[in-house]
Protein backbone atom coordinates (compact mmCIF):
# COMPACT_ATOMS: atom_id res chain seq x y z
CA UNK A 1 0.00 0.00 0.00
CA UNK A 2 1.39 3.42 -0.96
CA UNK A 3 1.63 6.26 1.54
CA UNK A 4 -1.27 8.00 -0.22
CA UNK A 5 -3.44 4.88 0.05
CA UNK A 6 -2.47 4.41 3.67
CA UNK A 7 -3.40 8.03 4.44
CA UNK A 8 -6.77 7.59 2.69
CA UNK A 9 -7.44 4.41 4.67
CA UNK A 10 -6.61 6.20 7.94
CA UNK A 11 -8.95 9.12 7.11
CA UNK A 12 -11.82 6.73 6.31
CA UNK A 13 -11.31 4.69 9.48
CA UNK A 14 -11.03 7.78 11.66
CA UNK A 15 -14.15 9.30 10.05
CA UNK A 16 -16.09 6.21 11.13
CA UNK A 17 -14.61 6.21 14.64
CA UNK A 18 -15.45 9.86 15.38
CA UNK A 19 -19.14 9.08 14.97
CA UNK A 20 -19.01 7.51 18.45
CA UNK A 21 -17.28 10.29 20.37
CA UNK A 22 -15.71 12.93 18.11
CA UNK A 23 -15.99 16.66 18.63
CA UNK A 24 -17.05 19.23 16.01
CA UNK A 25 -13.34 20.02 15.50
CA UNK A 26 -12.66 16.34 14.75
CA UNK A 27 -15.37 16.40 12.09
CA UNK A 28 -13.98 19.58 10.53
CA UNK A 29 -10.56 17.91 10.24
CA UNK A 30 -11.95 14.81 8.49
CA UNK A 31 -14.92 15.93 6.38
CA UNK A 32 -14.73 18.17 3.32
CA UNK A 33 -16.88 21.35 3.38
CA UNK A 34 -18.89 19.87 0.47
CA UNK A 35 -19.18 16.36 1.99
CA UNK A 36 -22.49 14.61 1.46
CA UNK A 37 -23.88 11.55 3.25
CA UNK A 38 -26.12 9.49 0.99
CA UNK A 39 -27.41 7.60 4.04
CA UNK A 40 -28.99 10.67 5.69
CA UNK A 41 -32.34 10.40 3.89
CA UNK A 42 -34.21 9.12 7.00
CA UNK A 43 -32.26 11.24 9.47
CA UNK A 44 -33.16 14.66 10.94
CA UNK A 45 -33.00 17.57 8.50
CA UNK A 46 -29.73 18.86 10.03
CA UNK A 47 -28.05 15.62 8.92
CA UNK A 48 -29.09 16.04 5.28
CA UNK A 49 -26.95 19.06 4.54
CA UNK A 50 -23.34 19.18 3.40
CA UNK A 51 -20.10 19.38 5.27
CA UNK A 52 -18.79 18.46 8.70
CA UNK A 53 -21.77 19.96 10.52
CA UNK A 54 -24.19 17.56 8.82
CA UNK A 55 -22.00 14.58 9.69
CA UNK A 56 -21.72 15.79 13.29
CA UNK A 57 -25.55 16.05 13.39
CA UNK A 58 -25.70 12.39 12.31
CA UNK A 59 -23.28 11.46 15.09
CA UNK A 60 -25.40 13.30 17.66
CA UNK A 61 -28.54 11.56 16.36
CA UNK A 62 -26.91 8.13 16.70
CA UNK A 63 -25.40 8.94 20.10
CA UNK A 64 -28.85 9.98 21.34
CA UNK A 65 -30.18 6.50 20.65
CA UNK A 66 -27.20 4.26 21.37
CA UNK A 67 -24.82 4.11 24.32
CA UNK A 68 -21.50 2.28 24.02
CA UNK A 69 -21.58 3.09 20.29
CA UNK A 70 -18.60 1.90 18.30
CA UNK A 71 -17.25 0.34 15.13
CA UNK A 72 -14.65 -2.35 14.65
CA UNK A 73 -13.06 -2.27 11.20
CA UNK A 74 -12.51 -5.78 9.85
CA UNK A 75 -11.14 -4.97 6.39
CA UNK A 76 -10.26 -1.94 4.28
CA UNK A 77 -9.76 -1.60 0.53
CA UNK A 78 -8.41 1.49 -1.21
CA UNK A 79 -8.87 2.11 -4.94
CA UNK A 80 -7.97 5.57 -6.15
CA UNK A 81 -10.09 8.10 -4.23
CA UNK A 82 -12.42 5.39 -2.90
CA UNK A 83 -12.02 3.58 0.45
CA UNK A 84 -14.29 0.70 1.44
CA UNK A 85 -14.49 -0.47 5.05
CA UNK A 86 -16.10 -3.70 6.22
CA UNK A 87 -16.99 -3.08 9.86
CA UNK A 88 -19.08 -4.19 12.80
CA UNK A 89 -21.23 -1.54 14.49
CA UNK A 90 -22.22 -2.19 18.09
CA UNK A 91 -24.03 -0.38 20.84
CA UNK A 92 -26.83 -0.49 23.38
CA UNK A 93 -30.25 1.00 22.67
CA UNK A 94 -30.74 3.50 25.52
CA UNK A 95 -32.62 6.38 23.87
CA UNK A 96 -35.44 6.64 21.34
CA UNK A 97 -34.38 5.93 17.76
CA UNK A 98 -36.44 8.18 15.51
CA UNK A 99 -36.55 8.15 11.71
CA UNK A 100 -37.86 11.06 9.67
CA UNK A 101 -39.83 11.59 6.48
CA UNK A 102 -38.75 13.80 3.56
CA UNK A 103 -40.11 16.90 5.33
CA UNK A 104 -38.20 16.22 8.54
CA UNK A 105 -41.26 15.06 10.47
CA UNK A 106 -40.85 12.06 12.79
CA UNK A 107 -41.95 9.00 10.80
CA UNK A 108 -41.16 6.15 13.22
CA UNK A 109 -39.90 6.01 16.78
CA UNK A 110 -38.43 2.99 18.52
CA UNK A 111 -38.41 3.43 22.30
CA UNK A 112 -35.28 2.27 24.13
CA UNK A 113 -35.05 -1.45 24.82
CA UNK A 114 -31.77 -1.51 26.74
CA UNK A 115 -30.62 -4.32 24.46
CA UNK A 116 -27.21 -4.54 22.82
CA UNK A 117 -26.51 -5.20 19.16
CA UNK A 118 -23.61 -5.92 16.83
CA UNK A 119 -24.15 -5.87 13.05
CA UNK A 120 -21.93 -5.86 10.00
CA UNK A 121 -21.79 -2.90 7.66
CA UNK A 122 -19.86 -1.87 4.59
CA UNK A 123 -19.01 1.84 4.36
CA UNK A 124 -17.92 3.51 1.14
CA UNK A 125 -15.97 6.77 1.33
CA UNK A 126 -14.88 8.99 -1.53
CA UNK A 127 -12.06 11.39 -0.62
CA UNK A 128 -11.06 14.77 -2.00
CA UNK A 129 -8.26 16.99 -0.71
CA UNK A 130 -7.48 14.37 1.93
CA UNK A 131 -10.99 14.52 3.43
CA UNK A 132 -14.23 12.57 3.09
CA UNK A 133 -16.44 14.18 0.46
CA UNK A 134 -19.02 11.39 0.03
CA UNK A 135 -20.27 8.44 2.09
CA UNK A 136 -22.75 5.63 1.60
CA UNK A 137 -23.20 2.24 3.26
CA UNK A 138 -24.74 -1.19 3.19
CA UNK A 139 -26.07 -2.10 6.63
CA UNK A 140 -27.77 -5.05 8.28
CA UNK A 141 -30.76 -3.06 9.53
CA UNK A 142 -32.94 -6.20 9.74
CA UNK A 143 -30.37 -7.96 11.94
CA UNK A 144 -30.13 -4.88 14.15
CA UNK A 145 -33.91 -4.61 14.45
CA UNK A 146 -34.15 -8.29 15.42
CA UNK A 147 -31.37 -8.00 18.01
CA UNK A 148 -33.03 -4.93 19.56
CA UNK A 149 -36.45 -6.60 19.74
CA UNK A 150 -38.07 -4.23 17.28
CA UNK A 151 -39.22 -7.15 15.13
CA UNK A 152 -41.27 -9.12 15.47
CA UNK A 153 -42.91 -6.50 17.65
CA UNK A 154 -44.96 -7.51 20.64
CA UNK A 155 -48.30 -5.75 21.18
CA UNK A 156 -46.78 -3.90 24.15
CA UNK A 157 -43.83 -2.72 22.06
CA UNK A 158 -46.19 -1.48 19.32
CA UNK A 159 -47.98 0.66 21.90
CA UNK A 160 -44.62 1.94 23.18
CA UNK A 161 -43.67 2.80 19.57
CA UNK A 162 -46.87 4.81 19.11
CA UNK A 163 -46.26 6.71 22.36
CA UNK A 164 -42.62 7.36 21.39
CA UNK A 165 -43.70 8.61 17.95
CA UNK A 166 -46.25 10.95 19.53
CA UNK A 167 -43.56 12.33 21.85
CA UNK A 168 -41.05 12.72 18.97
CA UNK A 169 -43.59 14.63 16.87
CA UNK A 170 -44.24 17.04 19.76
CA UNK A 171 -40.50 17.78 20.06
Amino acid sequence: MTSTELAAKEVAIESLMVMASGSPADFRSLFHPDATNRMAVDEPLACRGRGPEAYYATAEWLRGAYADLGWTVEDAVVEGDLVVLHATMSGRHTGPFVTYDENGRAAQAFPPTGKSFAVTQTHWFRLADGKVIEHWANRDDLGQAMQLGWIPPTPVFLIRMLLALRKARRS
